[in-house]
């Protein structure tokens, strides 16, 4: 039953990737990731005991390559398509090959193919020799383009994948299994490929998932400040009838409408006092924007340099500094 669940977890990642090539533009790299993660689902799916018994009966004897099984041969190859496909996503961080993307995959995708062709018809020792070099490369690439983003850490977790997948590849070929026929074709430990095609899976989805989990608590922490403001200065949203949308897009419209109705609120840049100049402290600063935008009458003017976000900071940060505090005034 696990290797079914991990199986179906892989497959699930699989179709986020896949949807997301459909809403987005189909880069070399967008679809290098869905080749990647399809070719980990595939080689989990014949991992699962039941299904390589199934297609180990499909032959008489040891049809694959030398002397393995027709699952350990047709695992093996999908993990060098995986490989191949992690290849050129590695690539596409260098600077020199990422000029020319297209021609460089191309020729990566048609050399997999060849090694692909070699060790369903040779040995399958090539083919995790392959996997092994892939995850080498791919590796010494994570390790130069780790930062602390979404993106970066979604890298972290797949450099970390794709140095447990190449550890498990040289053990396999110094320490081979017997490969017979209806046994799971990568026994050597098959709890560690499962838990590597896991690790894979998650990195595959991770920026996608972060971000759109950032953008909920964005909703939430901006909900009231948004409210009140809006309510005051409805002009700031754009009614054009087109009501749903992305939650990312949503959490970036209402950062912008609450820039937008403090902008106005502070006179448009038409300055008809000579207000306090902003303090040093950000914080110090979002409790007094706050308690402003919560009751202009009776706080003190503001103008346009108190409402802009500090220096250093971003316009999310700085929005959800405000709302915050916000929150936290009566």
């Amino acid at each position: 039953m696990s290797a079914w669940i991990v199986a179906l977890l892989v497959w699930v990642a699989a179709g986020a990737r896949v949807g997301r090539v459909l809403v987005r533009p189909a880069t070399v790299v967008r679809m290098a990731i869905v080749v990647a993660v399809a070719a980990v689902a595939g080689a989990t799916t014949v991992a699962v005991p039941d299904v390589a018994q199934a297609l180990d009966e499909l032959v008489s004897g040891d049809d694959g390559a030398n002397g393995a099984s027709l699952s350990a041969t047709l695992g093996v190859s999908l993990w060098v398509c995986a490989g191949g496909a992690v290849m050129v996503i590695a690539i596409a961080a260098w600077p020199i090959a990422s000029r020319n993307l297209r021609p460089v995959a191309a020729v990566t995708y048609a050399g997999t193919a060849i090694l692909v062709l070699v060790t369903c018809i040779w040995s399958v020792t090539v083919g995790w020799v392959v996997v092994a070099c892939c995850g080498v490369f791919t590796v010494i690439t994570g390790l130069r383009n780790l930062v602390w983003s979404p993106l970066g850490r979604g890298i972290a977790i797949f450099t970390a994948a794709t140095a447990f997948v190449t550890v498990l590849a040289v053990l396999q070929v110094f320490d081979p299994p017997s490969y017979q026929p209806g046994q799971a074709p990568f026994a050597t430990p098959g709890w560690a490929w499962s838990v590597a095609a896991v690790a894979i899976a998650v990195a595959a989805v991770w920026i996608l998932v972060e971000v759109w989990i950032r953008a909920r608590l964005l909703l939430r922490r901006t909900k009231s400040l948004h409210r009140s403001l809006t309510d005051r200065f409805p002009e700031v949203v754009m009614t054009d009838g087109f009501r749903r949308t992305t939650t990312v897009l949503r959490a970036s419209d209402q950062v912008a409408h609450i820039m937008d109705a403090m902008y106005l609120q502070s006179g448009g840049g038409i300055e008809t006092v000579q207000p306090t100049p902003p303090p040093e402290s950000s914080r110090e600063r979002a409790v007094v924007v706050a308690r402003w935008a919560r009751d202009p009458v009776t706080s003190e003017p503001l103008d346009a340099a108190w409402v802009a976000p500090p220096k250093g900071m971003s316009t999310r940060r700085w929005v959800v500094a405000v709302a915050r505090a916000y929150s936290a005034t009566t």
